[in-house]
């Protein structure tokens, strides 16, 4: 089964800088996103050194990315982590700096997933969207212990603290699965700069119409700031072509 990927990010309608990076290595099947947060420019280095860290991993482990991809991805991201979390503490500039991360890649047929935060991972299966990994947040927490209706999630203004995240502390927990992967499926990475101004619903559509190519990225980058575009918008796609699309 063939793979294929595209991306986009945009700094959006009101924030002065994208603290928002998006990383692809085809060679490896692997797509990383991360959403920094900080002070001024810190949260775009907390990104950036997040996203090259994980991949620069993945390069130098390559034999172990293909033998124990749990364990290499896991390893990747706890480096990131050290390392956004030592800059932080060495550089005044940067201190409070953090960021989101997902990571999706590809091994015999599976997505091995790994996140940190509220950046998050969709797929979409025969039309059908559906949200993979659960938010890393003080909404997503209530909602779980039934203090908040899931309906009211989107609609609080709470919604976006997060309760994990990469460069906080020397140890990070990180929520790791693993998916089969079907020919047709779409896999979708995002900053919540785009579920923050569009509904799943709105994302699907989008996805159906346009497909997973890069003019489907910024697609979904458009249709964000169209709605809005109140923060960073960053999305990854990640596409299996079904035999007939990928010409096999």
């Amino acid at each position: 089964m063939s793979i294929q990927f595209a991306a986009a990010t945009d700094v959006g309608r009101l924030r002065p800088n994208n603290e928002d990076t998006v990383l692809i290595d085809a060679t490896l099947g692997v797509a990383v996103l991360a959403d920094g947060m900080g002070g001024y420019n810190a949260g775009e280095v907390a990104s950036r050194l997040c996203c090259e860290t994980v991949v620069q991993s993945l390069r130098e482990h390559a034999a172990l990315w293909h033998d124990d991809p749990h364990r290499a991805l896991l390893q990747a991201i706890r480096q990131a982590n050290r390392r956004v979390y030592e800059e932080a503490r060495t550089h005044p500039a940067l201190r409070g700096m953090a960021t989101t991360v997902v990571v999706a890649g590809w091994r015999d047929g599976q997505l091995i997933v790994a996140h940190v935060g509220d950046s998050r991972l969709y797929r979409l299966r025969q039309g059908l969207l559906a949200q993979l990994t659960r938010d890393h947040t003080l909404v997503q927490d209530h909602v779980d212990a039934g203090l908040l209706p899931a309906s009211g999630a989107r609609l609080t203004g709470y919604r976006n603290l997060v309760t994990r995240a990469i460069g906080v502390a020397p140890w990070v927990d990180i929520d790791l699965a693993e998916h089969a992967v079907q020919a047709g499926d779409t896999y979708l990475l995002c900053s919540d700069g785009l579920t923050d101004m569009l509904t799943d619903a709105e994302i699907a559509r989008i996805l159906r119409h346009t497909g997973a190519s890069d003019a489907a990225a910024r697609a979904l980058v458009a249709a964000a700031n169209a709605a809005g575009g109140r923060d960073n918008i960053t999305v990854a796609l990640i596409h299996c072509p079904p035999r007939a699309e990928s010409g096999a």
